[in-house]
């Protein structure tokens, strides 16, 4: 994991830091449910149909999390590429990670704390402080780990121990 000792505000850093786990925790997640063959329960939600595309989503709102930040801080974009797709996304999965979270490391390092309690409204229609997403992005891995956990203590107990 980087160190990232650079940043200007600390905040920003940390939580850039435990994004970084929790995307990596995920992923390790996914794999153990790929493994055991976990099936998502049944819903309407097209990012949930599988696990693949559960990861898709993961890797979409990680580079969209980002890239709403960058835009609203008035930042360069942080050129992260394009989630892989559906098909693709196992095969690919650990290096589009790796890229996602490098381009990660940098962009918000140079941000103040007070630029970060900027309220922008999100794309889904929501003001929020651009830590707030910072907050929300780091979750949201967290969130779909702890999904995973549980079907994973569901359907192949085994899988945790």
């Amino acid at each position: 994991m980087a160190e990232l000792s650079h940043y200007k505000y600390r905040g920003a850093r940390a939580c850039v830091l435990m994004h970084e786990q929790f995307m990596q925790d995920f992923l390790d997640l996914w794999w153990a449910a790929k493994s055991a063959e976990i099936k998502l329960p049944q819903t309407e939600d097209p990012d949930y149909q599988s696990l693949d595309h559960l990861l898709v989503h993961v890797f979409r709102a990680g580079r969209g999390y980002m890239t709403w930040m960058c835009e609203k801080l008035g930042l360069p974009d942080p050129d992260i590429n394009v989630a892989p797709s559906v098909e693709e996304v196992e095969e690919v999965c650990d290096e589009y990670l790796d890229h996602l979270l490098e381009k990660w490391r940098e962009p918000l390092s140079k941000v103040s704390e007070e630029e970060m309690n900027a309220v922008h409204k999100s794309r889904w229609g929501v003001d929020m402080a651009v830590e707030s997403m910072m907050e929300h992005a780091v979750m949201h891995p967290l969130r779909h780990s702890f999904q995973l956990e549980e079907l994973l203590s569901e359907q192949a107990p085994d899988y945790l121990e």
